[in-house]
């Protein structure tokens, strides 16, 4: 892996700075919501710990359904543009939540704003392969990913000082923060000047073009990756719940595992990105991630029993291979959703594809936190050979994928090729 240099980490077009822009000021926004938000629904809205809890699941749930039709209204309209509406909806949405006063209408609001956060991937995906060429979409989405992590970390800087404020108007400044952070990005969104497409767009409905769906092969690929981006779950739960119940290690190295994910992913995501220019690069990545991840488990499974110190560094090797595990999947993720998703269905295939991912993120808190450190070590070498197991079967699907013919939609004839 070579060194990256600056340029490494500047997209190679204008539209492509531009939206990594957008990016880092969405990000931002987010970062001061995430870091505040608990506090903003217990001391603002007045929320139980259930009640955010049972709001949120529900959220997640619509977010989940709501992601391929999203989908295909980008395949339908555009992605830029349903981009943009997707960056003012939740925009919208953030400022309907300062008026918020009760779990009802905390519901609705959060199951609105995860209506458009469950499509915003795709369709980020979707602009950025107008953006750039094919040989440039993974290193952008790299360049996309380290600006998002640093963003998401300035967020959570700017959150402490409103925070300690403790005020109404500290609270209603994080939420509204936010959504001025979403409106500024659809701005940017809106200035953007995309090459012209030669794509034809989709005429079909959300529902037929749902219904005609039939690329199980994609679907099999989108559920591995789904698998492997388990280590988001990890990360966010598996290693604070399993460091201060099961091990000897300090609670305050939490926070320091968590820096040190971030930080190695702000640095290395971009070197990480080369290589997987096509299929069995990607593959390679893919497999990569699995073992890598395979190897955290393991490492985390060493971690009970032993001295605080043994225990603080074997987290620390396994932190740093969920870290690799974690940059392995997101490249091969990218390119593989994108070689084998036609052009015509580009956003609907992506939103498919991100399905695997949005899943993890609803049933992933619950297989972690009983089934895996619920079973104790031999709950996370389980969770390994889990691991080791979708690693080896990422190349056969990739076979299955090239033999089988590019789909066409069942309702709708394959668009006449264009004149040069």
């Amino acid at each position: 892996m070579k060194l990256p240099s600056a340029a490494d980490y500047i997209p190679a077009t204008a539209a492509g700075r531009t939206f990594a822009l957008t990016a880092l000021i969405s990000s931002v926004g987010t970062g001061l919501f995430l870091a505040g938000s608990t506090v903003f629904f217990i001391r603002y809205v007045g929320l139980s710990n259930a009640q955010i809890g049972l709001g949120l699941a529900i959220a997640a749930g619509f977010g989940f359904l709501a992601t391929v039709p999203v989908g295909v209204i980008g395949d339908r309209f555009g992605p830029h543009r349903t981009l943009i509406g997707a960056q003012l909806w939740r925009a919208g949405c953030f400022v309907g939540l300062v008026f918020v006063n009760g779990p009802l209408a905390f519901i609705v609001v959060a199951s609105c704003m995860a209506a458009a956060e469950g499509s915003t991937p795709p369709l980020t995906q979707a602009v950025v392969a107008e953006t750039t060429g094919p040989e440039d979409r993974v290193r952008t989405m790299a360049i996309i990913r380290t600006v998002r992590n640093v963003g998401f970390s300035v967020g959570a800087l700017l959150a402490a000082p409103l925070l300690s404020a403790s005020s109404t108007t500290a609270y209603q400044g994080i939420v509204l923060g936010n959504a001025l952070a979403f409106t500024i990005s659809a701005g940017l969104l809106l200035r953007l000047r995309l090459p012209k497409s030669t794509v034809a767009r989709t005429s079909r409905s959300a529902l037929s073009a749902i219904r005609g769906f039939r690329d199980w092969r994609y679907v099999t690929l989108a559920g591995l990756n789904g698998v492997l981006s388990l280590h988001m779950t990890i990360l966010s739960v598996g290693i604070p719940l399993w460091t201060v119940q099961a091990t000897k290690a300090p609670a305050a190295i939490v926070p320091i595992l968590v820096f040190t994910n971030t930080v190695l992913a702000v640095l290395l995501q971009v070197p990480f990105s080369n290589g997987a220019d096509d299929s069995t690069g990607a593959g390679r990545a893919l497999r990569r991630g699995g073992l890598a991840l395979a190897g955290c488990c393991t490492a985390f499974a060493l971690a009970q029993g032993t001295s605080a110190v043994v225990a603080v560094g074997v987290l620390a090797i396994g932190c740093v291979l969920l870290t690799f595990g974690e940059l392995w999947q997101a490249v091969g993720g990218w390119q593989l959703s994108y070689l084998y998703a036609p052009e015509e269905q580009k956003a609907t295939y992506l939103s498919v594809f991100n399905l695997g991912s949005t899943g993890q993120g609803i049933i992933g808190p619950s297989i972690v936190t009983t089934v895996v450190i619920g079973t104790g070590r031999i709950g996370w070498i389980g969770l390994a050979v889990f691991f080791v197991l979708a690693a080896a079967l990422v190349r056969p699907v990739i076979a299955l994928l090239d033999r089988a013919p590019r789909p066409t939609p069942v309702d709708e004839p394959a668009p006449e090729p264009l004149s040069p």
